[in-house]
C-alpha cells in the first residue's frame, strides 16, 4: 500500500510548492492510498525564520500554522472516498522554548492533531540543513572549545561533538513527545555525505540509544527521499541507520 507521513505545501511553507490541495490531487494520481498532511510547527523567535519567511512576524507563523489544520481536515472529509489523508505537524527543537511551545500547542490543538514527525533541523541554535555554510558553522560551534587546535584529531572531535548534540536533541524530543514518526534521522550528515557514525564511538552509542528508544515506544522511521534533491544517491536514512534499525527487537 503506498503511503507517505511527511509532506509540505508552498501554501503553508515557504520553502515547498504548490498548494495544498494540489499536493493531495498528487498523491491521489500516484495511487497513495494513505497520505500525510504535515506541517512545521511555528518558530517562536524572529531570530529563528528563514531569510525566505523575512519580513513576517511571530503571530503570522501562528495563524499560517492553523489555517494549514483548517485546510488539511476540510480536504480530509472532501477526498475522504479516493484516499485516507492524516493531518500531522513536525517539529523543530531549535531552543528549549520550541518543546514549551509545542506542549502548549498540542493541549490547545491536540485533536486536530493526528501524529507528529519528530525532527531536528538545528544544533547549538543553528540550522544544519539551510546551506553548508550554516551546517559546518554548526559544527564549529557544537565544538567550540576544541576550535583552537587545527589538528585533524580535533577537528574528528568537533564533528563528533556536533553529532552527539544531534542525538542528544534528538533523543530528548523522542522522549518528550514520543513522535509517531521519527523524521530525516540522520540528517545531521546532509553536506558530509560520506561520513561514517561508526567513526565516532560515543555519537554512535547515541544513535543506537535512540533507535532502541523509538522502536520500544513503537516509531515508524521514514524513507525520505528529500535527500536525492540535496545531492545523496539515497534517501534518508543511509544503510548504516538502517541496519541498526533492521536488528533491533521489532519490525
Amino acid at each position: 500500500m503506498p503511503h507517505s507521513h511527511h509532506s509540505h505545501s508552498g501554501q503553508f511553507c515557504k520553502h515547498a510548492k504548490g498548494r495544498l490541495e494540489e499536493v493531495v490531487a498528487e498523491a491521489i494520481r500516484q495511487g497513495f492510498e494513505l497520505y500525510g498532511l504535515t506541517e512545521h510547527v511555528p518558530r517562536y523567535r524572529a531570530e529563528d525564520f528563514y531569510p525566505e519567511e523575512a519580513g513576517l512576524s511571530l503571530d503570522t507563523l501562528i495563524t499560517q500554522f492553523e489555517a494549514f489544520l483548517d485546510e488539511a481536515h476540510h480536504l480530509k472529509a472532501l477526498y475522504a472516498p479516493q484516499i485516507t489523508l492524516l493531518v500531522g505537524l513536525e517539529t523543530e527543537y531549535i531552543t528549549d522554548l520550541d518543546l514549551v511551545r509545542l506542549e502548549t500547542l498540542l493541549a490547545r490543538l491536540g485533536p486536530r492533531i493526528e501524529y507528529i514527525v519528530g525532527s531536528v533541523h538545528h544544533v547549538s541554535g543553528i540550522p544544519i540543513d539551510l546551506n553548508p555554510h550554516t551546517y559546518h558553522q554548526a559544527v564549529h560551534t557544537s565544538g567550540f572549545s576544541l576550535a583552537a587546535d587545527p589538528s585533524s584529531d580535533v577537528r574528528l572531535a568537533m564533528q563528533g561533538a556536533f553529532l552527539e548534540a544531534y542525538f542528544d536533541a534528538q533523543y530528548t524530543l523522542l522522549q518528550r513527545f514520543h513522535p509517531e514518526v521519527v523524521g530525516h534521522f540522520d540528517l545531521c550528515r546532509l553536506y558530509e555525505l560520506e561520513l561514517r557514525f561508526a567513526d565516532y564511538p560515543d555519537a554512535w552509542a547515541k544513535l543506537e540509544r535512540n533507535i532502541a528508544y523509538a522502536v520500544e515506544y513503537g516509531a515508524l522511521f521514514e524513507v525520505n527521499a528529500a535527500a536525492f534533491r540535496k545531492g545523496w544517491d539515497t534517501a534518508y536514512p543511509r544503510s548504516d541507520v538502517v541496519q541498526v534499525r533492521r536488528k533491533s527487537s521489532r519490525v
